[in-house]
């Protein structure tokens, strides 16, 4: 099966429109009815996804889950007001009974009449290939694919005592009929293997984690792969057992390639999505055009990238993913939009209207959204470092949007002096305001790097699969939250 536009569209109606008697006529006459009132937008958005997950546990696979979900979300737009229902069968009686409890939310007499073109709008070449990753690997591999990363692990140090691993698997099958007339289908993929281990020394337990996926199916996972995470993550332990407690207070940061780009997005990322822009309740909002970083910083978000979990051919609105630049060079260039905001903003659509699925409404969300690299070698950014905290992974943190105020833990970080890393920090967390940390950036390096394919963005109880990424980055001043 070829993830082409127009055979997405063939495979979903197939999925999802016939086996409810439904096709492109009854998807017209549902919107034409919703438009007898006056509204600004509307769209019908289906959805079939099958998920699995398996997990290891002490030696053993404890579970293993597997659920299949879809249905229809239908959603009208007047003004700011929007009204939405959902249901988990997909029938014209269902389409057309959400047709008209939603189309209330506009007055009376609307006269526009929808024509849909089921002909593809996005002639781009295709991001991801549309294998089921469920059948891509039986049952008995899967559970074996587990117990091999128990195995390296445990053959790794002989301090490793426990190890947790998870393998997920997901098939996504969109499709979006919209007020304009375009019909949109997307058929996504997506993996994901997890790995934590626990090592001991001395009475001391420290943990460690590494994993990776991203749009394919279970082939993704070889040897090699498995074997470099499962490195990663026995070393990020061993490391931990020989920590110290983190010095405390305002210091010279430097920050790791790849994965602690998680703090850009968190930080910064949020506060660039048009929602918190349009209700001016973010830290960048009424600042286009003003310098708002350091020289040298430019900040994308791309659902554009092959294969990365973050990407997807279309948004959950039907339009086209880009190449989205947010700050250039220091001047703050853009947000990411949604129809909604984009309309009222009176700004381009950017394809980052996501919803967590068919029963939810879309939101401005990001895909995968990382810091360009620069020109420094990342040798001499630590070099450059006199007294301060290098961190190369994170964990959780809290963001306030509004304030750009952040809390961050380093799960992976090293105290250094002169330019050489002195020895391992545990408790570390990095305080600080998003828009005023991009101020404090002083050397970029040249090693962009994203994240192995891990990330989960929530927002306002929805979460979706991202990706973040950044090069090496000094920062002159940030304060520390430490143990002494």
């Amino acid at each position: 099966m070829s993830n082409t536009p127009s055979e997405a569209i063939l495979t979903a109606q197939n999925l999802l429109l016939e086996p409810g008697g439904i096709d492109t006529t009854d998807l017209q006459r549902a919107l034409n009815t919703m438009y007898q009132y006056r509204l600004d937008d509307a769209d019908l958005y289906f959805q079939h996804t099958r998920h699995e997950s398996w997990s290891l546990e002490e030696g053993i696979v404890k579970s293993g889950n597997f659920s299949i979900d879809q249905g229809v979300g239908v959603r009208a737009i007047s003004g700011e007001k929007t009204a939405f229902a959902y249901a988990d069968e997909i029938n014209v009686d269902t389409l057309m009974e959400a047709a008209k409890s939603t189309r209330v939310i506009g007055l009376q007499g609307g006269k526009k009449k929808i024509t849909l073109n089921p002909g593809p709008q996005n002639p781009r070449p295709i991001l991801y290939h549309t294998k089921d990753p469920i059948h891509s690997l039986p049952t008995e591999q899967k559970i074996a694919l587990l117990e091999k990363i128990e195995q390296l692990a445990r053959a790794k140090d002989p301090r490793v005592v426990q190890v947790m691993a998870s393998l997920t698997g997901e098939f996504d099958v969109v499709y979006v009929a919209k007020a304009n007339g375009h019909i949109a289908a997307d058929i996504r993929p997506l993996v994901r293997v997890s790995i934590t281990v626990i090592a001991e020394q001395a009475g001391r337990r420290e943990m460690g984690s590494a994993g990776g996926g991203g749009r394919t199916d279970y082939s993704l996972f070889t040897s090699h792969l498995l074997q470099s995470w499962v490195d990663k993550a026995v070393h990020s332990a061993l490391i931990n057992l020989e920590s110290k407690p983190a010095p405390a207070g305002p210091m010279t940061v430097v920050m790791g390639p790849g994965w602690p780009g998680v703090l850009l997005h968190e930080a910064i990322g949020h506060g660039l999505e048009g929602d918190f822009n349009r209700k001016g309740s973010s830290a960048f909002a009424g600042k286009l055009g003003q310098k708002v970083a350091s020289k040298g910083v430019t900040i994308v978000d791309d659902g554009t990238l092959n294969g990365r979990r973050g990407s997807l051919n279309m948004d959950d609105e039907g339009n086209p993913t880009q190449c989205n630049t947010l700050i250039e060079d220091g001047i703050l260039t853009g947000f990411m939009q949604d129809s909604l905001n984009a309309r009222l903003m009176k700004m381009p659509l950017t394809g980052n209207g996501r919803r967590e699925s068919y029963a939810s409404l879309p939101l401005p969300r990001m895909t995968n959204t990382y810091m360009l690299g620069g020109h420094c070698d990342p040798a001499e950014i630590l070099a450059s470092l006199k007294k301060g905290l290098y961190a190369l992974n994170f964990g959780g943190g809290q963001v306030d949007i509004t304030s750009g105020k952040f809390v961050f833990a380093a799960t992976e970080a090293y105290w250094v002096e002169n330019g050489k890393i002195q020895y391992p920090v545990k408790g570390a967390t990095i305080i600080g305001n998003g828009p005023e940390s991009l101020k404090q950036i002083s050397m970029i390096g040249n090693d962009l790097m994203l994240d192995e394919g891990v990330g989960v963005c929530g927002k306002e109880g929805q979460s979706v699969p991202v990706g973040v990424g950044q090069p090496t980055l000094r920062l002159d001043s940030m304060v520390v939250g430490g143990s002494v």
